[in-house]
């Protein structure tokens, strides 16, 4: 099998995987990274949602073989040290998780949107897909926006 090099969360990484190994598994079953999760392996939930090259990513349809050379952020790379990322600290401000299954790929989400947008609508942030089982949709954009306020 080839190997492939890239950063993830700041440390330069090398995994032996086939080309075609989506990159959900490769950060989960050989690096150890648990942060994004499975929810349904097709793109629909973004329970899985990361950054690449600090841009929003599935990892569950990205092969690794495309993440060659780039720079992987999970929800472990978020904060920096002990502080907290100013949407991390919202989310916990604002109650927002109750099962938290989903919430990792949520703050990914919720931060790629804040790069892009500094001040969302409710429309922007309703339009952020990802799912939530749990139904803390209030909250999240309640988050979201604190998190704006702040940054």
């Amino acid at each position: 099998m080839p190997n492939y090099t890239f950063t993830v969360n700041g440390k330069t990484v090398t995994v032996d995987a086939p080309a075609d190994l989506p990159m959900l598994w490769a950060l989960r079953d050989k690096l150890g990274v648990r942060g994004p999760k499975y929810g349904c392996g097709i793109n629909v939930c973004k329970a899985c949602t990361s950054h690449l090259d600090g841009e929003a990513f599935n990892p569950c349809v990205t092969p690794v073989s495309d993440c060659a050379g780039k720079e992987v952020t999970t929800i472990e790379g978020l904060a920096d040290g002990d502080d907290l990322h100013p949407v991390q600290e919202a989310w916990l401000e604002q109650d927002v998780a109750q099962c938290g299954y989903c919430q990792p790929g949520q703050i990914m989400a919720a931060v790629a949107l804040l790069k892009k947008t500094k001040n969302p609508t409710d429309a922007e942030i309703d339009a952020i897909q990802n799912v939530c089982r749990c139904g803390t949709y209030f909250r999240i954009r309640e988050a979201i926006k604190s998190a704006a306020a702040k940054l």
